[in-house]
This record gives C-alpha cells, sequence and structure tokens, in this order.
C-alpha cells in the first residue's frame, strides 16, 4: 500500500461514524422543537444562558462566552443580541478592558432559565440518557472527550488535569 492511497473506514468503524452523523444531526433538532415550543428559543440559545448561568457572576467575556459555547463571535454575537432584546442577557464594555465585551445573564433571564431547566433536563434524559446504561454513559463521556479533545484542544470542557 502506498502513503497516498485513503484509509477507507472498516466496517465497524463506518457504522460508528453513520451512527454519530445521525446524532448530530438529529439531536440538535429533537431539544429544538421542545424549547422552540415553550420559549421561542433555540438550544444554542439555551446554551448561551447556561453558561452565563455557570459563569462567575453570572457573566463572561464574549470571547470566553464563544469559546465555552463552540461559536464563532458572530454567531454568538446575533444570539446575544436577540437575548438582549429579550431582557434576559446585556452586554457592557469590560471594567477590566473596554476593547472587551461582557455578555452578562440578567435576573429575568436567570428566572427563565430556570423555568425552563427541568423540561429541558428531562426531554436530555429521555432523549439521550434513558436508553443508557452507567458504562454506557462513562463510555459516551470518555470517547466524547477523546474526540472533543482532537478537535479543539482548548474547549473548557476538559479540566486542566484532565485528560481524555
Amino acid at each position: 500500500m502506498t502513503e497516498d492511497a485513503p484509509r477507507w473506514l472498516t466496517d465497524r468503524e463506518r457504522q460508528a461514524w453513520l451512527a454519530l452523523y445521525a446524532v448530530s444531526g438529529l439531536l440538535p433538532a429533537a431539544l429544538d422543537a421542545d424549547l422552540f415550543r415553550r420559549a421561542r428559543i433555540t438550544l444554542f440559545d439555551y446554551h448561551v444562558l447556561a453558561m452565563l448561568s455557570e459563569a462567575e457572576g453570572r457573566s463572561l467575556p464574549m470571547s470566553e462566552l464563544a469559546s465555552r459555547t463552540n461559536a464563532s463571535l458572530s454567531r454568538l454575537s446575533h444570539v446575544v443580541k436577540k437575548l438582549e432584546q429579550r431582557g434576559w442577557v446585556s452586554r457592557t464594555p469590560s471594567l477590566a478592558d473596554a476593547r472587551v465585551t461582557t455578555a452578562a445573564l440578567s435576573e429575568e433571564g436567570m428566572a427563565a432559565l430556570e423555568g425552563l431547566a427541568p423540561d429541558h433536563v428531562e426531554s436530555v434524559r429521555k432523549v439521550v440518557f434513558d436508553c443508557l446504561s452507567d458504562k454506557d454513559v462513562a463510555d459516551l463521556e470518555r470517547v466524547g472527550k477523546k474526540v472533543l479533545a482532537r478537535l479543539d484542544p482548548c474547549n473548557g470542557i476538559l479540566g486542566p488535569n484532565e485528560a481524555p
């Protein structure tokens, strides 16, 4: 075999890839549908609110929020603007560096998130976790972190002392 020959997927790799591909397409749509019906927001909008809620002071520089949500600054800016119009998020220049814009979760945004969270978590449980054993969950975490480390080594999901 020459160095230029393609490294085709094995049958097992192909089946795993097709399953991952299908999940990556269907999962956001399934979770989007419930959130949109209940609050006219997408899964990504919810994720932005959740990442802000978990941050110290419920605020983050936009660049950090983009990293935590795996989004471009332009996509994030569009979504934060939409959430701002609802009164759920505010943007202000950073006190430490006026060149940096900080996004903050408002009390109204936190209340909306707290209202949505129980049903959203139940949807995640029904769609993903109810069909998995404890071993499956551990395997999903392990494999997900390995792939994530390859795609985005600086992703904030992996802790500083945590290797995939």
